[in-house]
């Protein structure tokens, strides 16, 4: 006890010390007056927890806790002992009734669902609670989140993003809808026509990497009306921000221009770009010709007059792309330049870089240096994007005294996989904390794709209020209680099964959804796979046998339909092994027996995800229908839709890279693929022919591929099925297939 309380002080010595080492984030701070938070926080609760709304009573006191720290207290009042939460902002409050509706009243909020079965009446909090965070800032996002989740978004779903930021802490979220309806403005400024921006702009699903530079036009044109119309929601997604008192990082410009360019100013310092994944060069303005500067503060002013500003822009120069020259003047004069452009129009801006540039082997410490420290110290912001696998904190001298935020990305391409570091997650925010010369100031979440793996992303948003470890064995138990509403013994069997397997990766993988099941067919895949099976085995028998009584619980379910998913995907690892050794073998027998077992795995999966909504391509292409405003921007933004979960560019650049494990994908893209390639194995070995992987790869781009993304098959975008019964059916039939072998011979 005696160490815990001096590791305590410890660390709220150091936090408290933190807080006054950076007066230019001072700017960074609510706009709206406590009435309007407050306000902000009823409301939240109104849409929660409707009728039982007033059995809360919110205040904003701007004077609790310490300064730069939100601060929530929890308490009863009055005759009626309402629940009074007290926050110092919005977003402190609401972050305190998340605590009381997780610790109190044994609820649970995610992205799967909700488990808000509050009891009658509401716990007592017998001793007023109050609570500060360890760090001032709790970010949120990834510029990709914009296109692998948020892309079709409409407001009532944005409407429940932002809550879900609220209850977690988020206080400084990325904002970067809208944007090009404000490019659109300065470019014509600049004498750039509406034909220019046509073959610059990207289509909607791809817009995240056309704003990095790392591609033009692709899967375009970008219609008028889109641009209005996310104009129009970014409006009201920074004005539900502010009201919780969170602070919206916008956009700022790094020197991607379309490719006029070089007719409109053939004088300008402008070098073309790859980003090395067979996409065409893009144009990059060179911050030091003084065209960068006026298109940068032209950018900046356009978008203050009309959105307003919270004084952070997030700007990322040479993002998977190395620039011209190594030379560290030239390295200081772009960063100098880049945020002149900033300071230009916003004289008290604050530049927010995501650190993912670093990760290159161009840049050497010393280089790394020469850009970080060309900007003030404290005035630039670094994401340490993947610090949970990979930090660059330790690497780079805490970024050479420039304050950063601790991020785990955990997830890329927004793929579907049961996966988390959660050691890392449990120990090194506090060790980063205390690093020497630490300038850490926060907490991020920086995945680039969410709806997947709650669990790992409800640990980490407590990471920002905790003040050590917690006991991960008992945490994942009681998280379970709560994501059910059941205190059945089995439940904390099979979420300690899960912590013990699937999220307790220590081999330093990063996990990509890199699954058999979803991959493009070869003799050379390598199973993904960093835990003991029988593990994830038992937690699915657990689960399945609490069923009868929460068997109705939307989290429950939908947990039963992800578990099974990754069971039956690891269960296709084997049988994939089996069909290459049969090949190898010349066994014909074999082949037909192993791809069977792996095309069958593909049709139960189908079955399986098209119980729950969560897991319908259906979903996903409707809403980027509903986009649409005319017939040919309808049949455009399905086109996007397609392409980015299975193509990713118009030849299959960056292929499977945002592989989904959808029901619809299930049946039409990946089971006729492994079909073929069963097929073409079957007759090499009846023609006694070597396999051609090329002649594969082809048709199954000509054949299937392609013409999905083009297709119009339209897909359910309700459920199908009782998950629980069937999960019942496909435990009776799968449970024990791990031990079935083909017989190899030739």
């Amino acid at each position: 006890m005696h160490a815990r309380l001096v590791s305590f002080l410890l660390l709220s010595f150091l936090i408290n010390c933190c807080a006054t080492t950076w007066p230019y984030l001072h700017v960074l701070t609510p706009k709206e007056s406590s009435n309007d938070q407050e306000t902000a926080v009823k409301d939240l609760l109104n849409r929660l927890l409707k009728e039982r709304a007033n059995e809360f009573e919110v205040s904003i006191d701007p004077n609790l806790g310490p300064a730069d720290r939100d601060t929530y207290r929890l308490e009863n009042k009055g005759q009626e002992q309402k629940i009074a939460v007290t926050g110092n902002t919005g977003v402190a409050a609401s972050l305190g009734i998340q605590n009381y509706l997780k610790y109190w009243a044994g609820c649970h909020i995610s992205w799967s669902g909700s488990q808000l079965n509050l009891p009658t009446p509401l716990p007592r909090i017998d001793t007023p609670i109050q609570m500060s965070t360890n760090d001032r800032f709790r970010y949120y996002q990834n510029v990709c989140t914009v296109s692998y989740s948020s892309v079709w978004w409409n407001w009532k779903r944005w409407e429940q993003e932002i809550d879900w930021m609220a209850l977690n802490g988020i206080n400084l979220p990325l904002a970067f809808t809208g944007q090009e309806a404000i490019w659109t403005r300065v470019y014509k400024k600049f004498n750039f026509t509406s034909d220019d921006l046509d073959n610059f702009f990207s289509g909607p699903a791809f817009l995240a990497w056309q704003r990095m530079g790392n591609l033009d036009q692709w899967a375009g044109p970008l219609p008028v009306s889109w641009q209005e119309q996310q104009l129009n929601l970014q409006h009201q997604i920074l004005a539900r921000m502010r009201s919780f008192g969170m602070v919206p990082v916008l956009p700022a410009f790094s020197g991607h221009v379309p490719p006029a360019i070089v007719q409109h100013y053939p004088h300008a310092n402008v070098s073309q770009m790859s980003w090395g994944q067979k996409f065409n060069n893009t144009f990059l303005l060179s911050p030091e010709d003084p065209l960068f500067q006026d298109i940068g503060n032209t950018f900046i002013g356009e978008l203050i007059g009309e959105f307003g500003t919270n004084h952070i822009y997030n700007c990322d120069v040479f993002n998977e792309m190395e620039p011209q020259s190594g030379d560290l003047n030239y390295l200081r004069r772009v960063g100098n330049a880049t945020f002149s452009a900033m300071t230009s129009a916003d004289s008290k801006a604050i530049w927010l870089m995501q650190g993912w540039l670093f990760n290159s082997v161009f840049w050497l410490p010393e280089r790394a240096e020469a850009l970080l420290t060309s900007v003030p110290i404290g005035k630039m912001i670094v994401l340490d994007l993947q610090a949970e696998l990979y930090p660059l904190h330790t690497k780079l001298d805490s970024f050479y005294g420039q304050p950063f935020i601790w991020c785990m990305l955990h997830n890329f391409g927004g793929v579907l996989g049961m996966y988390g570091v959660v050691e890392n997650v449990n120990t090194l925010p506090f060790q980063s904390r205390v690093f020497p010369n630490s300038t850490m100031i926060g907490l991020g979440l920086t995945m680039e794709g969410i709806n997947q793996n709650d669990v790992m992303y409800e640990l980490m948003n407590e990471m920002t209020w905790r003040n050590e470890s917690v006991d991960l064995q008992q945490w994942f138990t009681h998280y379970g209680y709560r994501r059910y509403g059941s205190k059945d013994p089995k439940i904390g069997i099979a979420w300690r099964k899960l912590l013990k397997s699937v999220y307790n990766c220590t081999d330093g993988h990063k996990q990509h959804g890199a699954y058999v099941v979803v991959k493009r067919p070869s003799l050379r895949l390598i199973p993904s796979m960093w835990y003991q099976e029988e593990d994830l085995l038992d937690a699915w028998d657990n689960l399945l046998e609490i069923g009868n009584n929460i068997s109705c619980n939307e989290t429950y379910q939908y947990d039963l339909v992800d578990v099974t998913r990754e069971v039956l995907q690891t269960l296709s690892n084997q049988f994939y092994q089996q069909l290459v050794d049969s090949f190898k073998a010349k066994n014909k027998t074999g082949v037909l027996l192993a791809g069977n077992k792996i095309i069958e795995i593909l049709q139960t999966l189908e079955e399986l995800l098209a119980s729950d909504g969560h897991f319908l391509l259906g979903r996903w292409l409707q809403d980027a229908k509903d986009n649409g405003i005319s017939e040919l921007d309808k049949v455009n933004f399905e086109y996007n839709a397609r392409n980015q979960v299975t193509l990713w560019g118009p030849h299959g650049n960056i292929r499977d890279y945002a592989a989904k494990q959808w029901s619809g994908l299930m049946k039409s893209y990946y089971l006729p693929r492994w079909q073929l390639f069963q097929r073409m194995l079957m007759d090499c070995i009846m023609s006694k022919k070597p396999f051609k992987i090329n002649e594969f790869y082809e048709k199954a781009f000509t054949e299937i591929e392609e013409p999905f993304t083009f297709d119009r098959n339209e897909y359910p975008t309700v459920p199908v099925g009782d998950t629980v019964e069937i999960v019942k059916e496909i435990h009776l039939k799968w449970r024990h297939q791990r031990d079935t072998h083909i017989l190899i011979r030739k």
